[in-house]
Parts: structure tokens; sequence; C-alpha cells
């Protein structure tokens, strides 16, 4: 599970694709039991649910940080490690 930043106790992961599944670039976002899904290509919740204080933070984080995420995805996708992504900061 490569973990690309944490931050304010989220953590920011995203996978390789198995079997060459090409779904929508994207990444996850954990806080303590929540987990979302969030896309690169344009900055929105796929899936599941945080408290809306972290959702916020990763989204303002996401959209910072957008060209970072569509690198750290395509070297994912050929087998390669991401590059760590630095943190929101107070």
């Amino acid at each position: 599970m490569p973990e690309l930043s944490r931050f304010f106790g989220i953590i920011i992961v995203m996978y390789p694709e198995i079997g060459g599944q090409h779904s929508r670039p994207h990444f996850h976002a954990k806080y303590q039991d929540a987990e979302v899904v969030i896309s690169v290509d344009k900055i929105e919740i796929l899936a599941g649910e945080l408290p809306r204080k972290q959702s916020r933070l990763v989204i303002a984080w996401a959209e910072i940080h957008q060209e970072e995420l569509k690198i750290d995805w395509d070297l994912l996708q050929k087998g390669k490690q991401p590059i760590k992504i630095k943190p929101l900061s107070k």
C-alpha cells in the first residue's frame, strides 16, 4: 500500500491497478475507521465518506497537488514507486 502523504491523522494512499483494469485515476484517504476514494482527473469523491472537516482538508490538499497525483498514478501503473507528496501543515 504505497503511502503518498500523511497529515492531521489522514493517510493518503494510492494502489496500482491489478490486471490492467484501467479505472479512473484515484487515491484513497483514510481517517480513523472512515475511508473515501477521490478521483485525480477531476477532484471529486467517488465513494465513501470522511467527517466533513477531514473531507475538506483532503479535497484542498488534492487540488493543490493534482499534478503530482497524476504523476504518481502513472508511475504506479508502470510498476514504479510513487513519489511522496508534501502534507498540509498548520
